[in-house]
């Protein structure tokens, strides 16, 4: 978009001010949503037990334990079956009883160093794209945030996929950074660099959909709330519950990518800490075959609750929270501009 004389985009916003308010919600969302993302990951990455011969890691919430089963009955009297969870309250309870409530907030720093540019990327990209698609077709199409908020999110998700492969791993099992970092090397000598871009695939299959879903009906539902209570401009409530509602039909929607993408990252972490070469990964599609062959078609929408749980508030905080940012900054730069005439 172009500046006008005193520095601001023609939106009454610059740049970095607009990073300044993208960045500030991703932190508080951050900080809000981390432990419903550790139960939902828990739940999606539940093993069931190996079958005889195999040699397996398990975790049960406070350290790894490395068994080889000669048979099926010789390592029963030995191996306790790894904590399970019957459903979203039962994962933070016994999270909380077992690991303690730190746990919760496993995988933070780099959820942090993710979201923060991750989230700077993605919604300065999408109003730039919005704006700059909207000027040149001189048009309000409906189309335009679906396209704008698809090439968006396509853009951060390449950059950020090899954190979120880290956050992912650190939040389905507790790891030292030691740990940690024997698995990416591991993963790196085997399959290169590309392995850290695992699971971009379904990631892409569900953030580009999600994100195109999410500011298509963002912006319809935000223009319906303030026809209906004859607003001229959104304000935070209607930003918050535009934000809820929309996350929460791309959410449900996009729930079987979500379910992959984290089998897919989390398949590293038992052979690669062992330093066993691990066998390719099928496509997404294969891999949508085998969990519904396994665990039925409820098996592709494990953690539903907790995902929809924490979508709607993440995206109602986000939104309300970047919309806040920009509508400060734009006073501002009015009241400076006023004062400076």
């Amino acid at each position: 978009m172009a500046e006008n004389p005193s520095g601001s985009l023609l939106g009454g916003i610059t740049p970095m001010q607009q990073m300044l308010a993208s960045g500030t919600g991703a932190l508080f969302t951050s900080l809000f949503v981390t432990p419903l993302d550790v139960v939902k990951i828990r739940l999606q990455a539940q093993r069931t037990p190996f079958s005889k011969g195999k040699c397996f890691l398990y975790c049960n919430g406070l350290m790894d334990h490395l068994y080889v089963c000669q048979n099926g009955n010789s390592c029963t009297a030995w191996y306790k079956t790894p904590t399970r969870f019957t459903g979203t309250l039962d994962a933070f309870v016994k999270i909380i009883r077992y690991e303690g409530i730190r746990s919760l907030w496993s995988g933070l720093p780099p959820t942090l160093v993710m979201a923060v540019p991750a989230t700077v990327i993605y919604f300065t990209s999408y109003d730039q794209l919005r704006d700059f698609l909207r000027a040149r077709i001189d048009s309000q199409g409906r189309y335009i945030p679906l396209v704008a908020g698809a090439v968006a999110r396509l853009g951060a998700v390449t950059v950020i996929s090899p954190l979120e492969l880290i956050r992912t791993k650190m939040q389905s099992r507790q790891l030292s950074y030691h740990e940690l970092r024997v698995c990416i090397q591991s993963a790196v000598a085997q399959d290169g660099w590309l392995s850290l871009w695992r699971g971009w695939g379904p990631t892409v299959l569900r953030d580009v959909p999600f994100s195109a879903l999410y500011w298509y009906n963002y912006e319809l539902v935000k223009e319906w709330l303030c026809t209906q209570f004859h607003l001229t401009k959104a304000t935070f409530t209607v930003s918050f519950a535009a934000g809820a509602i929309s996350g929460t039909v791309a959410a449900i929607l996009t729930l079987p990518f979500d379910v992959v993408k984290t089998q897919r990252q989390i398949e590293l972490g038992d052979m690669e800490t062992l330093q066993v070469t691990t066998p390719r990964s099928s496509s997404t599609w294969l891999l949508m075959q085998k969990i519904r062959a396994e665990s039925g078609t409820r098996g592709l929408f494990a953690g539903f609750l907790p995902r929809v749980i924490k979508v709607a508030p993440a995206c109602a905080i986000m939104i309300s929270t970047y919309e806040f940012g920009k509508t400060f900054f734009q006073k501002m730069n009015q009241e400076r501009q006023l004062s400076n005439l």
